[in-house]
Formats: structure tokens, C-alpha cells, sequence
């Protein structure tokens, strides 16, 4: 079985987005300057501040996915609503840097985990279900590359492959126990799997944020295209898994190779 020429098309789009430059690139074109200028601004132990904010805000958006995600009625995966509420979370970020991540960074990612949400159910996901809810926390690990990862595969199937295990273990958990009052172990080692690729990203945009010209202003831009980056990793994923369900995992991800 063959996909027909609309979904190849469709799976070509999606591959164009999820193979697409970084985030570096974008927040580069964004500022006008390179974002390593930033980084050069940062405070000597930026990258630990990063490292901790990361994964708390991963641990609530975690929380939320687990509690909350498919309980109401769907909302729009364009709904403004979302974007304006990140904006105004990144005039924090913007403000305030790297001292306001602790308070911005948890609502930003909790906000977007919603509109991920939105894109997941547009797709046909059902976020009841265990495993549904955490590949949406697994969007916050797509669109970058890491140095482990297979330089002859695609960006998007090493990341895909190298989690399945985990995303595998965390869902039959959480289908069987919930969340509970304390993390289980599946669970952390999930969150430490998405923060090592979000975090990457963070720090962009942190570094971007931390040019002078940028300002409240440029924060809640910045906080934008960081949102644009992963409603389109959403859009690209949630797409790859309806065709799958279509079509079979195998043949998707031959026509993806050859796309």
C-alpha cells in the first residue's frame, strides 16, 4: 500500500518543516544580529539557571498534559488567545532576562503545551489516552539536532527513535497509575530526555533575549517565534502520526526518507 499523491504532498510539507533550519537561525533573522552575541552576555552560570528552569517548567506542563489535556472542549490549533498569552509572557523574559525565566518559562511552556494540545486533537489525536498526552510533551524535543544523533538519519526519526523506548514505558505508567504525588523514575527519565533538547532552545532564545536592542518589546517577539517554532514541529509530527495510523508505521516512514 502506497500513500496517494495528496498525502505524499502532505507528508512533504511535513518533512520541510520538521527538517527545517533551527531555532538559532530564526531568532538569528529575528534579531538581525548572531545569537552568540548574546550568550556572551550571559551570567557565568547561565547554563545551570537554564538547565533547573527547563525542567521545571517541563515537570508542570508534564502535570497538566497527565491531568488536564483532552478534559475540555478542543480549541482552535490557530487560537490568538495562546499567542497573546505567550507574548505577554515574553515582555517578562524580555524585561527581565535570565533573573525572570524561573516565573516566564513555566507559563510560556504550559501555554503552549495547550496549543500543542489543539494541534494534536486537529490531527485526530485523542488526549485521553496516555500516549497522546505525552507526545505532546515530546514536541518540546523536536527541531534540533543534538550531537549524538545519526548524521544519515532524519533529524525528526533519530529524535523519535532515541525517546521510544521511554515515550513507551511513561505512557503504560501513566494509563496504569496516573501521575501520583511523587514522579516516578519512567517519568523523570522522560522529562530528562525532553529538557536535554528543550533546553538547547531555551538557551536561544534566552541569548537572544539578552541583546540590548531587544528589550520588553523584542521578549514577546522573541517568545513568539519561539511558540511559531513548535505549533509547526506539532503541526509536522501530529501529521507523520495521522498518516501513520493511515498507512502503517514502515510505509510512512520510507515515503518521509524519500520525500
Amino acid at each position: 500500500m502506497s500513500l496517494s499523491k495528496e498525502d505524499l504532498e502532505t507528508l512533504g510539507e511535513a518533512k520541510q518543516v520538521l527538517e527545517s533550519p533551527g531555532l538559532a537561525i530564526k531568532l538569528t533573522d529575528l534579531i538581525g544580529k548572531p545569537i552568540e552575541k548574546g550568550f556572551d552576555l550571559l551570567p557565568d552560570n547561565w547554563s545551570e539557571r537554564i538547565s533547573m528552569a527547563t525542567q521545571g517548567a517541563l515537570e508542570q506542563a508534564l502535570g497538566v498534559a497527565v491531568k488536564s489535556l483532552g478534559e475540555s472542549k478542543p480549541s482552535s490549533p490557530s487560537d490568538f488567545r495562546h499567542k497573546l498569552a505567550v507574548m505577554a509572557s515574553g515582555a517578562v523574559g524580555g524585561a527581565f532576562g535570565l533573573a525572570g525565566l524561573a516565573v516566564e518559562l513555566p507559563v510560556s511552556t504550559t501555554i503552549m503545551l495547550r496549543s500543542i494540545g489543539a494541534i494534536a486533537q486537529s490531527e485526530g489525536e485523542h488526549l485521553k489516552e496516555a500516549n497522546s498526552k505525552l507526545e505532546c510533551i515530546r514536541v518540546f524535543a523536536l527541531g534540533g539536532r543534538s550531537e549524538d544523533d545519526d548524521a544519515a538519519e532524519s533529524a525528526y526519526f533519530a529524535v523519535r527513535m532515541a525517546m521510544a523506548k521511554t515515550v513507551s514505558e511513561a505512557a503504560k505508567h501513566v494509563a496504569s497509575h496516573g501521575l501520583g504525588r511523587e514522579v516516578a523514575p519512567v517519568l523523570v527519565k522522560l522529562i530528562e530526555q525532553v529538557a536535554a533538547r528543550f533546553g538547547i532552545q531555551v538557551s536561544q532564545k534566552i541569548a537572544a533575549q539578552a541583546v540590548p536592542v531587544i528589550g520588553a518589546a523584542g521578549g514577546a517577539l522573541v517568545n513568539t517565534l519561539f511558540m511559531d517554532h513548535f505549533q509547526d514541529m506539532a503541526h509536522g509530527h501530529f501529521t507523520v502520526r495521522r498518516l501513520e495510523r493511515k498507512y502503517g508505521e514502515d510505509i510512512v516512514r520510507n515515503a518521509y526518507e524519500q520525500a
